[in-house]
């Protein structure tokens, strides 16, 4: 089964084929030949999610599944959240958003925080969503190399390694991503036996 996965995030992209089951092709949307910008214009992930499932359904005449992500930190009232991309502004880098959360985090004893995803797949004007969340903490400095936004900053529950310190194959053992997608790809099994 092909669907399109509405991200121009390369690493999202990478990160989902990955946890894709067998029988099911990921297509980007670099592959459909679509350019430009998927809005993402309200206040919460879930919101968020359907916004862009439903508008890249609406332009491309398909059902597709769009997904959104936030990092919320207890100590800071829940931020970033849904401004995760654009936390430290609307052109910051995950440098720049990562040197943000550090600052707003130094000197807190309360390092709790869980990552959330929110997969809405979107079909002939209906859409259902599915919701993965990982708990963990912030790191008080960078740890690894490997993945990409606040992947150094974050360990989650049952690890002593940051996601930027895991494998890709490591990382879908915890990953908020591949829970929420697990949950997709067998909502997809159900409607297409």
């Amino acid at each position: 089964m092909k669907i399109i996965f509405a991200t121009s995030n390369q690493h999202k992209l990478k990160e989902v084929k990955s946890a894709a089951p067998a029988g099911f092709e990921i297509i980007s949307l670099k592959e459909i030949g679509f350019e430009g910008d998927l809005p993402e214009t309200h206040e919460t992930i879930e919101e968020n999610s359907l916004e862009k499932a439903e508008y890249l359904s609406n332009q491309s005449n398909t059902a597709c599944f769009a997904e959104d992500t936030g990092l919320i930190i207890d100590a800071i009232n829940g931020e970033p959240g849904v401004y995760s991309a654009r936390y430290a502004g609307e052109n910051a880098s995950f440098d720049d958003n990562v040197n943000k959360v550090l600052q707003k985090m130094e000197g807190k004893g309360n390092r709790k925080a869980r990552f959330k995803t929110v997969i809405t797949y979107y079909s002939y004007k209906s859409f259902v969503q599915f919701e993965g969340v990982t708990e963990g903490a912030i790191t008080t400095e960078r740890i690894g190399d490997n993945g990409f936004g606040y992947d150094p900053i974050f360990i989650p529950d049952g690890s002593t390694k940051t996601y930027a310190q895991m494998t890709l194959d490591e990382k879908n053992l915890f990953s908020h991503r591949k829970k929420s997608f697990d949950l997709f790809a067998n909502h997809l099994k159900l409607i297409t036996v």
